[in-house]
């Protein structure tokens, strides 16, 4: 009898005939979110579940009996409740690797569009503004040859450095949890503490995982000491910003201005001071948002189930549970 996964999204096709050849399969095919009650009466004879987002906690888990193992469709896993899990011998899964370079895609678009005001100026010639005459209230800020920051040196960030010494001839200064000598050594990039990169760099990109050491990271401190010129990106967790402080700082001009992909709520309120802010460029949460990358994004996750399940090979287990592979 073949183990019984669910699948809490739309998948493709392709991806869906290839776990079939492996597993019984239930899938939610539905574009919103599946209903807490629908989720909860479909993980009770599961022993895989290949999930975004959803919260995996003692809720869930006590509905769960039989399941052994958690796929995200995502780098990011915080929405693992890691000692939940570790409390049902349940292990989780992510996709590394993936999409790095497609959110490194995204972080330059959004490093770009906010410098040269792409998306402002794009709406002040639809508004029928643009007149002859002196345009230097249009001016932006170059990129290249500047002073990136990025903040959390994991396999997207190395990504990120990479383009930015090669694409754009920047010098690159970075802030991570432990320093890595090595990646200094090949790159030629320069480990700062945070206030030496918070207040040198012109461009500051977060990218960190979201743990309760990260929750809200950047804040009122964090902005005051940033160049007035100086473009924040956040292409992490929402949460890792104080939105606010943030808020507070576009609208005060302490910044010259911000590229967010991600926001403390998903999907951000319609009421949202951002929403009505010039000096900064918004994203829904679209950083491996590409066919092609969502697409291998979903097979490695399908992959982490049958190498799991099937051959009791532990692939893309998170860090959290490699000190207790069994389940």
């Amino acid at each position: 009898m073949k183990p019984k996964i669910l699948i809490t999204q739309p998948i493709p096709e392709s991806v869906t005939n290839y776990l079939k050849g492996f597993f019984e399969i239930e899938c939610w095919e539905q574009q919103e979110t599946i209903p807490k009650g629908i989720l909860y009466e479909n993980v009770r004879d599961i022993q895989g579940l290949m999930n975004v987002g959803i919260p995996i906690n003692e809720e869930l888990l006590s509905n769960a009996p039989n399941l052994k193992v958690v796929s995200n469709i995502s780098a990011g896993y915080n929405n693992f409740s890691i000692e939940d899990m570790r409390n049902y011998n349940v292990v989780g899964t992510n996709t590394p690797g993936v999409l790095d370079e497609t959110v490194n895609d995204l972080v330059f678009g959004l490093i770009l569009s906010t410098a040269r005001r792409i998306s402002e100026l794009d709406s002040f010639m639809r508004a029928g503004k643009w007149q002859s005459g002196d345009d230097s209230h249009l001016f932006g800020l170059d990129v290249h040859g500047r002073t990136l920051g990025i903040i959390g040196l994991g396999r997207i960030g190395e990504s990120i450095c990479k383009r930015a010494i090669h694409g754009f001839g920047m010098n690159v200064l970075y802030h991570n949890r432990s320093r890595k000598s090595d990646i200094e050594e090949q790159l030629g990039i320069t480990y700062a503490s945070m206030d030496e990169l918070l207040s040198a760099s012109d461009f500051i990109v977060l990218m960190t995982p979201l743990t309760k050491e990260t929750h809200h990271l950047i804040g009122e401190k964090e902005f005051a000491k940033m160049k007035n010129t100086a473009i924040f990106i956040n292409a992490s967790r929402g949460p890792t910003v104080d939105e606010q402080a943030l808020i507070n700082a576009l609208k005060e001009k302490q910044i010259f201005g911000a590229g967010l992909d991600v926001f403390e709520q998903e999907p951000i309120d319609p009421n949202n001071p951002l929403l009505q802010l010039e000096n900064v460029v918004l994203t829904p949460h679209i950083g491996s948002a590409t066919t092609f990358t969502r697409e291998n994004m979903a097979k490695v996750a399908a992959e982490n189930l049958v190498e799991i399940l099937i051959n009791k090979n532990y692939k893309n287990v998170v860090k959290e549970f490699k000190d207790k592979l069994h389940v």
